[in-house]
């Protein structure tokens, strides 16, 4: 990290390969107002445009010499793979992004979805995905662990992953409509509500573990913190509606 470093309010992901740094952004050490105090990277909510350049130009610091490359996020499936002049460029539709270049960080924004990180062997690549229900369902993990395996030949059960903040399964409520679209074999990460007939509360950080691990992902560290109950910590659009949005942010050190 460069001088600057992160703010002690973010989280440092816990995927212990040399030569991979990663940080997760939380609400705190921007200069946002509200309801988009402080920290705010997204620029489609409505937040002072100078105000999101000024967070941004913060988070560039503080992971040194390393880019990093924000995507538009649609809650798809689509990988895309970066290279140090992908910065330059506007943003690539996509909810996932790979690379093997050192310095070229690999960021995906959150307020409830789920940050995925990954990181391969001898920090030969790493990724971030953007897992929203409907991404998870539609693939993104899969596609991402897969890309990132062939870019850095290797198997998926040599990557190490990190799952991020995201809505917990005490708040995240659904309806039939997303319980089908996980299928018979996740069943188990979706709770009945006695109170609300026809609802379950959905384990979304559960749900892409059992994903990663069914892929053949053995190292999986992270998922235990809830973006809605934490308010002076996270943002979440659930919670507030009109809020900010953090980034978890991985890349090779040059």
């Amino acid at each position: 990290m460069s001088a600057a470093g992160p703010h002690p309010d973010w989280l440092v992901p816990e995927l212990d390969v040399p030569g991979v740094r990663a940080v997760m952004t939380s609400r705190a050490g921007g200069v946002s107002a509200a309801p988009y105090d402080s920290l705010n990277l997204g620029i489609a909510v409505d937040d002072d445009p100078l105000a999101v350049a000024a967070n941004r130009a913060r988070l560039a610091q503080a992971v040194g010499g390393a880019r990093p490359v924000y995507l538009k996020q649609v809650h798809g499936a689509r990988v895309v793979t970066l290279n140090a002049g992908d910065a330059d460029h506007p943003p690539q539709e996509a909810d996932a992004s790979l690379t093997t270049e050192p310095g070229v960080a690999c960021l995906v924004q959150v307020a409830d979805c789920l940050p995925v990180l990954l990181a391969a062997p001898a920090a030969r690549g790493v990724a971030a995905a953007h897992a929203g229900w409907r991404g998870l369902a539609g693939g993104v993990v899969d596609h991402t662990v897969a890309a990132l395996c062939e870019a850095a030949a290797c198997s998926a059960g040599e990557l190490s992953a990190w799952l991020g903040p995201c809505i917990g399964p005490r708040r995240f409520e659904v309806g039939a409509d997303v319980v089908d679209a996980f299928g018979t074999a996740a069943r188990h990460r979706f709770f009945p509500r006695p109170d609300a007939p026809g609802k379950w509360l959905a384990d979304l950080a559960g749900l892409a573990r059992d994903r990663l691990a069914a892929l053949g992902v053995i190292r999986i560290k992270g998922g235990r913190w809830c973006t809605v109950e934490d308010a002076s910590r996270f943002f979440s659009f659930r919670r507030d509606r009109v809020t900010g949005r953090m980034a978890g942010c991985i890349w090779i050190e040059r």
